[in-house]
């Protein structure tokens, strides 16, 4: 692995920057949250994208998880909060946050790579489908969690992961939250390689460092046609997420299903 490692916290201390030659990683910072996303690590990890994307000695974008998660998914806390409190303003505020970081993916020249350490779940696991590429630790889990507490999926889960494993299992994803393995998503299709736990952190850098020092010019295009290409139906995918995730916010399953959540029992949905 060439290059010194050099390592600096970003300054809300949300999302860790690690710089090690010409890859940057990007590392939510809420282990004891298992690194769900509230507003505040979603601007963070704005930033970090952004600042990822404009910094010409940067030529690929790790993106990873502190602890024993990649990302739970929406911080359910603050969504209770705000349902408590009819905030649906503030709401669409936390998704619109969502849409932009999916763009900032979209949108930078440089591969970028969600490295799952742990759980995916929710809007953490298409927060990692919204990378060029994945790859995963043993330990590691991806579940499409949003029906479990009465919610629409969103971070662009409709729009990538159908394209990922096509129609008929994403809807099985989708309606079932079924948890599905590492190696399992590798057989599916969602991730690219699989390293045991002790492996995973030198596995990761081994492939990002390849296409760090791959033909950028090349990479570049090759995304601008899978993404970019595109950008108008991610867009307006991405838009309509954010207004049937509003409708169900404000419905009485998900009043139930975050309840539920919390009292840890199995949700009576009635609509």
């Amino acid at each position: 692995m060439a290059g010194a490692t050099q390592q600096s916290v970003s300054e809300s201390t949300l999302v860790k920057e690690e710089r090690t030659g010409s890859v940057v990683t990007l590392r939510l910072n809420r282990p004891e949250k298992l690194n769900a996303i509230s507003p505040e690590l979603s601007r963070a990890l704005v930033h970090g994208l952004l600042r990822a994307s404009e910094d010409r000695t940067v030529r690929a974008v790790v993106l990873t998880g502190a602890g024993r998660a990649f990302s739970s998914g929406g911080d359910l806390a603050v969504m209770r909060d705000l349902r408590n409190r009819r905030a649906t303003a503030e709401f669409e505020a936390m998704l619109t946050l969502g849409k932009e970081i999916c763009l900032a993916i979209a949108r930078t020249p440089k591969p970028v790579i969600a490295a799952v350490n742990g759980v995916a779940a929710g809007g953490g696991m298409a927060l990692a489908l919204a990378c060029d590429l994945r790859v995963a630790s043993d330990q590691a889990t991806f579940v499409q969690s949003f029906s479990n507490v009465g919610l629409y999926p969103d971070f662009g889960a409709t729009y990538f992961l159908p394209r990922i494993v096509g129609l008929s299992r994403a809807s099985e994803l989708f309606y079932t939250a079924e948890t599905l393995s590492a190696e399992r998503a590798r057989e599916m299709g969602i991730v690219y390689k699989v390293f045991s736990a002790a492996e995973f952190e030198n596995g990761v850098q081994e492939i990002a460092h390849k296409l760090a020092t791959g033909p950028g010019i090349a990479f570049r295009d090759v995304k601008h046609t899978i993404i970019g290409e595109n950008q108008d139906q991610l867009i307006e995918t991405l838009d309509e997420e954010i207004r049937l995730q509003l409708h169900c916010f404000v419905s009485e399953d998900f009043a139930e299903g975050i309840a539920a959540f919390f009292e840890k029992r199995k949700p009576n949905f009635r609509a």
